[in-house]
């Protein structure tokens, strides 16, 4: 189930059950049930995960999926102006533009300051007696606009 579809459930089930808990905490109460005080407890932790799946289905994005790109996790943030994101082994020549694409409009702004953005897709090449090099294979600059 797609997260948008599997939030809208729980928002609907967490704020009636708390409503449901509510009703029984005020039956508690007039009741004099020793188990009232958890009962308020519980009651405001549902309605409390309610709220906050509704507040994070509200700000969620889901990530841009680019035609032609593979998945190169980033390997370096600096928060600033640098990212760097790791290409897998046998990746194509035809495939470092879509994934540098796909990189630049999944680009988060968060403490970014306005800047530009230099984003870097980088390989490690087998180098001598075991290490590896670092080569880069593409780089796009985002701009303030397209990183907010």
């Amino acid at each position: 189930m797609p997260l948008p579809d599997l939030l809208d459930r729980a928002i609907g089930w967490l704020a009636w059950s708390g409503l449901a808990f509510a009703l029984l905490t005020l039956v508690a109460f007039g009741a004099r049930w020793g188990v009232r005080f958890r009962l308020v407890g519980v009651t405001s932790f549902t309605l409390l995960l309610a709220v906050s799946c509704w507040a994070f289905s509200v700000s969620y994005q889901p990530p841009v999926i680019v035609e032609g790109a593979v998945r190169a996790p980033v390997v370096f943030d600096n928060g600033n102006d640098l990212v760097v994101a790791q290409a897998p082994a046998g990746i194509s020549k035809e495939a470092v533009e879509p994934t540098l694409a796909q990189l630049a409009a999944n680009l988060r702004s968060g403490g970014r300051n306005g800047e530009e953005v230099v984003i870097r897709l980088r390989q490690l090449q087998p180098g001598p007696e075991g290490s590896s090099t670092p080569v880069v294979l593409g780089e796009v600059i985002v701009g303030p606009q397209a990183a907010a």
